[in-house]
């Protein structure tokens, strides 16, 4: 069950309360700092984001679970699954019967979706080509209702949230199965672009007027 305001320091109430929309909660996101966990491995609740203000995919999904759920969204994720076993979390959530995410990530591609897709998986699919790098290929998705966690404290909690990425990672993905020569062509366009620009974010893409 959402919490109420009173749960909320006034601080993270006026972020709450400014953000009122997913687009908004995506730009918020962007302009935090994107963790790299140089402190050691992490899975920070909304409370620790807004404390220090920086987030993985993981905490940024989360943050905007907590704020949006103030908006009468509920707390939706969409867990990729991948070859490399380096996953991605982003926060999922619908506008007129259609599907888009709000997502933070160290690559552009790999940001939110706008609301533009008929199911999940449709929604899924956009990030497949993004998500091929050197060692990344989707291989399975799965949606998540951060209510099924009952009493577990994924909001506030001042510790890592081991139990959320456990459960998401035991949770049952569902397959998904891409053309083995577009994987490839896709593979060796990403080697050649980044030994052409090794620091530029790739954005080469045909959906990037679909990113958020």
């Amino acid at each position: 069950m959402k919490p109420d305001r009173t749960a909320f320091t006034s601080a993270e109430w006026r972020i709450v309360d400014k953000h009122r929309n997913p687009r908004a909660v995506q730009a918020f996101l962007r302009k935090l700092t994107y963790n790299h966990e140089e402190e050691g491995d992490s899975q920070r609740s909304f409370r620790e984001v807004i404390k220090r203000k920086k987030a993985h995919c993981l905490e940024a999904a989360l943050t905007a679970a907590v704020i949006l759920e103030q908006h009468g969204y509920p707390p939706l994720l969409l867990s990729f699954e991948s070859v490399d076993e380096l996953d991605h979390v982003v926060y999922l959530f619908q506008a007129n019967g259609l599907w888009g995410s709000i997502a933070r990530s160290r690559d552009a591609g790999l940001h939110g979706r706008k609301p533009v897709f008929r199911t999940p998986r449709e929604l899924l699919l956009s990030y497949v080509d993004p998500y091929v790098d050197f060692s990344g290929r989707i291989t399975g998705y799965a949606v998540v209702n951060l209510d099924s966690l009952g009493n577990y404290d994924w909001r506030f909690s001042p510790r890592n949230l081991w139990k959320l990425e456990n459960h998401l990672i035991d949770l049952p993905h569902k397959s998904i199965k891409t053309s083995e020569s577009h994987y490839q062509d896709l593979l060796q366009r990403y080697k050649e672009f980044r030994a052409r620009y090794p620091k530029k974010q790739a954005r080469y893409f045909d959906n990037v007027h679909l990113w958020m």
